[in-house]
């Protein structure tokens, strides 16, 4: 669902196709077969996916493919698209996975994709896009128009806190543990713009703040406002757009399925009584460092995930099978547990051959 540049002020796509339907973007390492060490291969790699081009390309580093689905009624039929995304990758001879930042890449293992987007942000982002790369899990979800596109994204920023915390899966830095639940949270946190966005009750009062944006220097287009979540006008959704990429399949389909029932339903409901900003973006932080064993804000007062989480998934019983991932990462403890077990009884480099295994399950 990637965007072109630019467009006027009032040029929008809301509610130009059906409303709800859910699309999925996921960023996926390549690897070396063997040593799983980052393999710069996408441009041998994409021209012999045996996907349409909207379905497979390249992102910011030469290490690094992003797949996609098409728009879909739900996200399990969306992360299906996925799950033969990946297997294309394995078919044109790439070795994927998915983990939000590679567990032992040394910093400054970088090589960007020579295209004019990525020459224009390596200019302004210079060291920062030069450490080390990152994958990220995106939800769009469809909406019917511009005012019920901004009530959707309130009712993912209330919810951003909890949904990071589920989906924390990159405690690994540069060979060590960096003792957070989203090491790939903590370094994006260093660009400008990223977090969450500012509470908004219109359209016209988000257009008015992506104006103050470029009016400070910032970018000037839809597709660089870099916050957790957005709106993107050219493609009529919303897109959530900063958790760590799933190794598993059904966990990526319990957290697009989150993603899809919050904000289909504040969409139609609009939330009231917006958090305030400074508590969300500590609780934000929890999220990074704890993941499922965080306390943050919820509804108003400091809650554990675990109840959190459990509380919302009964209120949305029945409206997606898929949020039955969401079950399995609260059963199974969260990535972060999962990789610390695996590394600690394996070492790092059977830490790296079971993420390349999982990647490679089907669905």
């Amino acid at each position: 669902m990637t965007a072109p540049a630019g467009g006027r002020r009032d040029e929008h796509r809301f509610g130009s196709g059906e409303p709800f339907l859910v699309g999925i973007e996921e960023e996926l390492l390549l690897v070396d077969a063997d040593t799983h060490a980052l393999a710069h291969v996408a441009d041998r790699v994409l021209p012999h996916i045996e996907l349409p081009r909207e379905r497979a390309d390249h992102e910011a580093f030469l290490c690094e493919i992003e797949v996609r689905s098409e728009p879909r009624a739900n996200a399990g039929d969306a992360v299906a698209d996925l799950a033969a995304g990946r297997a294309a990758v394995l078919g044109a001879g790439g070795t994927p996975m998915a983990v939000g930042i590679h567990p032992a890449a040394e910093f400054g293992d970088v090589r960007l994709v020579d295209s004019e987007r990525y020459r224009r942000v390596e200019g302004e982002m210079r060291g920062l896009i030069k450490r080390t790369p990152e994958c990220a899990l995106h939800v769009h979800v469809a909406m019917p128009t511009p005012d019920a596109a901004v009530a959707g994204l309130m009712g993912l920023r209330e919810a951003l806190p909890l949904i990071g915390a589920l989906a924390a899966g990159s405690p690994y830095w540069f060979g060590i543990d960096s003792g957070l639940a989203s090491a790939r949270s903590a370094i994006v946190r260093a660009y400008p713009g990223r977090g969450l966005p500012p509470s908004l009750g219109s359209y016209e009062e988000y257009q008015e703040v992506v104006e103050a944006i470029a009016l400070g220097g910032g970018p000037k287009e839809h597709t660089m406002v870099w916050w957790d979540a957005r709106l993107q006008p050219r493609l009529g959704t919303i897109e959530l757009r900063e958790l760590d990429v799933q190794t598993g399949l059904v966990e990526a389909a319990g957290l697009a399925a989150l993603a899809h029932a919050i904000a289909s339903r504040a969409a139609q409901e609009p939330p009231s009584d917006p958090a305030p900003a400074e508590a969300l973006h500590w609780s934000s932080f929890r999220a990074v460092r704890d993941g499922l064993e965080a306390e943050l804000l919820f509804r108003g007062r400091l809650r554990p995930v675990r109840e959190a989480a459990r509380d919302l998934l009964e209120e949305l019983r029945g409206s997606d099978e898929a949020l039955d991932g969401v079950e399995k990462i609260l059963r199974e403890g969260g990535a972060p547990r999962k990789q610390r077990a695996i590394s600690e009884r394996d070492g790092m480099p059977g830490l790296l051959s079971a993420l390349a295994d999982w990647t490679a399950q089907p669905l």
